[in-house]
């Protein structure tokens, strides 16, 4: 039986590992054992968990991770000393993924990164780190092929696991709409403050003022918060009852229904912004950190955008509202526009359109699953 070493560590991470696993055991044509570092999706496809996915971010965030992740660590680097697995996949969270690299390199085991670092935005000699430790790269980015072949490095553009959700859809907006408790016949505003505790900590206090403010304005409207699956039933309970009072209809996960089923959304920067695009959803963008984050931010990354969407589209598309001009009264006046300016709308939903095409026809998760048995037999499956 072959062994593989999945390593994902956070919630969207997590989702590609899943569908990554599922797409394996369909076209390996051989039985697999499958271990790593995950969540509860990727449990739910067979993979023996040796740690879970963090929501750690940024510089004060991760502190209280950093105990786990040793402890993580360490039954990896055993993991990978005794059983040698076939191949490990290394899915994005490259703080703790390159340590797992260099201890694969170092047993001769073939290392498959799937989801690049950022090495366009900030800390760009990562680039050269990747070369040494990653024998195959698959890129969610269509730039970041280009990116990585000049360096001579093995990288392929394989599309984004997340247009697969999307395309697994069943059923009309309003089928959808009820099945999330939504009356088809009201306006739905979307609300996804992010994945991570410590975006949570930050953002769910800017979405309970933004609704407070727009239900003033629009009382017909409907609001809907898909929680990530990563965050449990007693983490932010305050916060999240203070929504329900507000009206807001809060489910776990499904957050690809939720956009679906929407007329516009609140989005904290991250996939879900891609996810957004791709469903053609018009959008407000923001985004609060740690102040120390933020200003050490500012001085070291190297993008004119935050959003995937206005990076993928090359301008200003979409609204991002970052740091101190995330406040619900700047929040609601970019609703407004929205809402009000079908001029506006409509050139955001065109450039959603021609993003879109670059990533419709492509199955990213087969694809890497042939990558990895590619890898696996030492050549082309």
């Amino acid at each position: 039986m072959m062994d593989i070493f999945i390593s994902a560590g956070e919630a969207s991470g997590e989702l590609y590992g899943a569908l990554l696993v599922r797409a394996l055991r369909e076209t390996a044509g051989e039985p697999l054992r499958i271990s790593g570092m995950g969540g509860e999706r990727m449990r739910a496809e067979g993979v023996e968990l040796l740690g879970e996915v963090t929501g750690a971010f940024g510089l004060g965030e991760a502190i209280s991770s950093i105990r786990s992740l040793r402890r993580t660590f360490r039954k990896v680097s055993a993991y990978l000393s005794e059983k040698r697995p076939a191949v490990v996949v290394l899915i994005d969270f490259p703080d703790f993924n390159f340590r797992v690299a260099r201890t694969a390199k170092a047993l001769g085991i073939p290392v498959l990164y799937y989801v690049s670092p950022q090495v366009w935005a900030w800390r760009k000699k990562r680039i050269h780190t990747m070369k040494r430790l990653c024998d195959r790269i698959a890129v969610i980015l269509p730039f970041e092929e280009e990116l990585y072949r000049k360096t001579g490095m093995d990288a392929e553009f394989v599309g984004h696991p997340i247009m697969e959700e999307i395309e697994k859809l069943k059923g009309g907006k309003e089928f959808i709409r009820e099945s999330l408790g939504l009356s088809p016949e009201r306006g739905v505003l979307a609300l996804l403050p992010g994945s991570r505790r410590a975006e949570l900590k930050r953002m769910l206090p800017l979405y309970s003022g933004v609704v407070k403010l727009f239900r003033k304005r629009y009382q017909a409207y409907q609001y809907i918060l898909p929680l990530a699956e990563n965050i449990g039933d007693g983490e932010f309970i305050d916060e999240l009852e203070g929504l329900r009072s507000l009206g807001v209809n809060i489910v776990r996960g499904r957050a690809t229904e939720v956009l679906y089923a929407s007329d516009f959304g609140l989005i904290t920067s991250g996939t879900a912004t891609l996810q957004a695009a791709l469903l053609g959803l018009p959008m407000v963008v923001v985004y609060r950190m740690f102040p120390l984050t933020y200003l050490i931010g500012r001085l070291i990354v190297d993008v004119k955008y935050i959003s995937l969407v206005n990076i993928l589209a090359g301008e200003a598309v979409v609204k991002e509202l970052i740091q101190w001009d995330a406040v619900p009264e700047k929040v609601v006046k970019e609703l407004d526009r929205l809402i009000l300016d079908d001029q506006i709308k409509r050139y955001m939903l065109e450039a959603f359109g021609r993003i879109r095409e670059v990533y419709e026809g492509k199955h990213p998760s087969r694809r890497v699953a042939r990558m990895v048995m590619e890898l696996a037999r030492g050549g082309p499956a």
